[in-house]
């Protein structure tokens, strides 16, 4: 196909955006970045029975937060609009009307009963009783103002092959394909003459989407044939599979949860879990799609030099969650501290914490290595925004220790803290390092000990730099409770 590379996303209001519809919109946009082409979004509203106010926004806002910009449609405008179907309406009822015309679909008159009755009856699809009606019949119909609405007519022989630039040819006979719904009684398009049309007016060269769609790409071959319309170049892409690997990851399935852990299958869930849009975009380019190398981190700059659709997997890949984990921690630590500091300060006040700035900035260099998600700052460093912590008595005792000897070495911490210089992290770590010789235990007895009765955990940032940041009141305030706590 020789014209300048037009693709679009076009998803329907009818909820957040899924994971498997942004790694749509994702590998669209790659696929426009890389040819030098246009990228559009088209929000497909027209079956108004499902669709949800506050969809669009929730899309949109998502793409955003991805790093997906579209060149044409919503807040965008471009020269092939409206980018909204139901704002094209009109014209979907005028090329309904020139099928009809020419022959290509016709009018159908069949109640909701009668094509209930026909699924009870074991019928696949439709029985295609209107195609035959004869003029008269049709004209009884009009003349009662029965309510229709407008089916393509299927070639009943032969095949229908449609190239896939994945999956090479697929064919099927015309004898399984049902006379498809084109325009509803409301007047509203089905997708499958919506996105016909738009696709032909708004110069689409390529489509690139879901799996899902592979049965109905012969009845859009089918239609741009009966339109006279050359059909833009397909593929499509496969499907991300649980992490299990059985079966779709389904929007239907939100909130589900694989080995003890719920599982996002909603964008909004990605970023609401802490996770980066760098690291997302880098985890979802890696489901059906390879870099090549053996490489699984790489920038978007090197993504949109080498994306082509040779490199797509037609297989099903699997949603690794902890590989995301993985490459979010990258992703963490190649931040700059004080970039990440404003990204931590979210979790951090949604869990109730009141943030002072440059206290954040102070913490951020400690725990960079030590978080997977921005969330998880809430439980590594929570314990410097609150002004008592409440450690338990089985985690201030070491292990080969009992309580007298825990409180005893508290007090002996206590002792030596309060005659120190100043609180820097080199003075507090010679000092204790120290004691630990006086008092007869190991470094990581004392040391386990003053990290629980501080911080109120087991795993923390390193000691010292911690009981730095807390400040030598507040540490003292905190051994001193973890006494009478023991006593």
């Amino acid at each position: 196909m020789d014209r300048p590379v037009r693709v679009r996303f076009a998803p329907s209001p009818t909820g957040p955006l899924h994971i498997g519809g942004a790694r749509t919109a994702l590998f669209n946009w790659l696929f426009a970045r890389h040819h030098g082409g246009v990228f559009i979004l088209r929000i497909e509203d027209t079956d108004r029975t499902r669709y949800v106010p506050g969809s669009v926004e929730l899309i949109t806002e998502g793409l955003r937060w991805l790093g997906l910009d579209w060149d044409e449609g919503p807040e965008v405008g471009g020269d092939y609009g409206p980018y909204v179907q139901s704002e094209r309406v009109g014209l979907y009822r005028e090329w309904a009307d020139w099928l009809v015309a020419h022959d290509k679909a016709y009018r159908c008159y069949c109640s909701p009963e009668r094509l209930k009755e026909l699924r009870k009856r074991g019928v696949q699809g439709y029985d295609r009783h209107c195609r035959y009606l004869s003029p008269e019949e049709r004209a009884e119909h009009d003349a009662r103002g029965d309510s229709y609405v407008i089916r393509f007519k299927m070639p009943l022989e032969g095949q229908t092959t449609v190239h896939d630039l994945i999956r090479g040819d697929i064919t099927v006979e015309n004898s399984t394909l049902t006379d498809l719904v084109l325009l509803k009684s409301d007047g509203f398009p089905t997708y499958h003459l919506a996105n016909v049309v738009d696709d032909h007016f708004m110069e689409i060269s390529h489509i690139l989407r879901a799996d899902e769609w592979i049965p109905s790409a012969p009845v859009h071959w089918q239609l741009y044939r009966a339109f006279g319309w050359e059909m833009p170049a397909i593929a499509h892409l496969p499907v991300i599979l649980n992490p299990n690997g059985k079966g779709k990851l389904s929007k239907r399935k939100a909130g589900f949860t694989h080995d003890g852990r719920k599982v996002p299958v909603l964008l909004h869930e990605f970023r609401e879990a802490g996770y980066l849009p760098a690291a997302v975009v880098n985890f979802l380019t890696n489901i059906g799609w390879s870099f090549g190398e053996d490489r699984e981190v790489f920038s978007v700059e090197e993504t949109i030099q080498r994306f082509d659709l040779s490199r797509v997997n037609p297989s099903g890949g699997v949603f690794p969650l902890n590989k995301l984990d993985w490459l979010n921690g990258i992703y963490i630590r190649e931040t700059p501290p004080d970039e990440l500091a404003r990204l931590l300060r979210e979790p951090l006040e949604r869990a109730g914490y009141t943030v002072d700035d440059d206290l954040l900035r102070r913490i951020t260099p400690l725990i960079q290595t030590r978080i997977h998600r921005l969330n998880d700052v809430v439980e590594m460093a929570g314990f410097f925004f609150r002004d008592q912590v409440t450690p338990g008595v089985e985690d201030l005792i070491q292990k080969r220790m009992d309580a007298d000897s825990t409180k005893a070495a508290l007090e002996a911490a206590r002792e030596t803290l309060l005659g120190l210089p100043d609180f820097e992290p080199e003075t507090l770590e010679s000092a204790l390092r120290a004691l630990t010789d006086t008092l007869g235990l190991k470094a990581r007895q004392l040391f386990g000990v003053l990290r629980v009765a501080i911080t109120g955990q087991r795993v923390a940032p390193p000691l010292f730099e911690t009981m730095a940041i807390v400040g030598r009141d507040k540490c003292l305030e905190r051994i001193e409770a973890a006494i009478r706590l023991l006593a």
